[in-house]
């Protein structure tokens, strides 16, 4: 049985661990929790603010606490706590990314196929992106849509130009270019998508979440991170299944049910990234922290100002 002094948002594991965050976001990017409908997520979120205003109703147990944060952690922004779009949550990475993934793996062979799955692959991680931003710098609908443009055109112009590069390269170095491509778009898909960040910072807070200023510095960091978490995530299955289906397709038994690859292909990438999404996330702490001392100068100065050297470091939302 719960008691009313439950904390909810005490991290059940140390978040300042890699194995801490790998079992936190092992917990919150459990890709079964996208088929559940929003009115049990709904409940599960109405259950955490009971908790946080201390009235936990009777008979609940520390168990259905724990499960409802974790739908809650899921599904809701955590600087907003507005339902997040179903197709933007990190949970539904695996069934979205695997899809994606191992079609843009199948057809890389022709032009047409690659533009068609770069495009898909770049409007999902344009949401992606949008959804886990940091919520408190808002950006407009111009801005969206010149940075899914932008991305979309990067992504595009780099598999096409390398497809038609590698055309007489090994077959392996052509299974290689959605990768590459992958790879490029998100170095400019989530900071266009973030700019506001960029462009008039990110809040940051003391220890205790009082609020110090903007940081421009501190948002690069936070989104420097998600980048290489993004290409962290989409590595192994990008760079190690076109191998395994290159030997894979050797064998006589593979070339009879060629119309099976794709499927195969998407199932083999489903496999990578139920490891994959949370391993990556696990990087780096969400709640990211920053010395005062490589802060600008203006906001450092000022919170030298106001406390002397009892702030040594800001913390801030990352984003995912």
């Amino acid at each position: 049985m719960a008691s009313s002094s439950f904390d909810i948002d005490a991290p059940r594991w140390d978040q300042s661990t890699f194995m801490g965050r790998l079992n936190h976001f092992f917990n919150i990017t459990d890709w079964r929790t996208v088929t559940l409908p929003d009115s049990r997520l709904d409940e599960a979120k109405a259950l955490v603010d009971s908790c946080r205003a201390g009235s936990v109703p009777p008979g609940t147990t520390e168990e259905q606490l724990h499960y409802a944060k974790k739908l809650y952690d899921s599904a809701f922004h955590p600087d907003t706590g507005d339902r997040m779009n179903l197709i933007g949550r990190m949970s539904f990475q695996v069934p979205g990314g695997m899809a994606i993934t191992g079609f843009m793996l199948q057809f890389y062979r022709t032009v047409p196929a690659v533009v068609f799955w770069q495009w898909v692959n770049q409007s999902f991680n344009a949401l992606v992106n949008y959804t886990n931003r940091n919520a408190a710098s808002p950006i407009t609908p111009k801005q969206i849509g010149v940075a899914y443009f932008t991305a979309t055109s990067t992504a595009l112009a780099t598999a096409v130009g390398l497809n038609l590069y590698t055309k007489k390269a090994p077959p392996l170095v052509a299974r290689w270019v959605p990768f590459v491509a992958v790879a490029s778009a998100n170095c400019v898909n989530v900071p266009m998508m973030r700019q506001q960040e960029v462009l008039n910072g990110i809040a940051v807070t003391d220890e205790n979440g009082n609020k110090l200023g903007h940081s421009k510095k501190a948002a690069v960091k936070g989104i420097t991170q998600v980048v290489v978490s993004r290409i962290t995530m989409a590595a192994p299955g990008m760079i190690i299944l076109p191998i395994i289906m290159q030997r894979m397709e050797k064998y006589k038994f593979m070339q009879r049910i060629t119309y099976l690859h794709g499927p195969i292909q998407v199932m083999l990438v489903g496999a990578f990234l139920v490891f994959m999404v949370p391993a990556a996330c696990s990087l780096f702490p969400q709640r990211c922290s920053m010395a005062v001392s490589k802060l600008e100068p203006e906001l450092r100065d000022s919170i030298v100002s106001q406390y002397g050297q009892a702030v040594k470091h800001v913390y801030f939302n990352k984003g995912l």
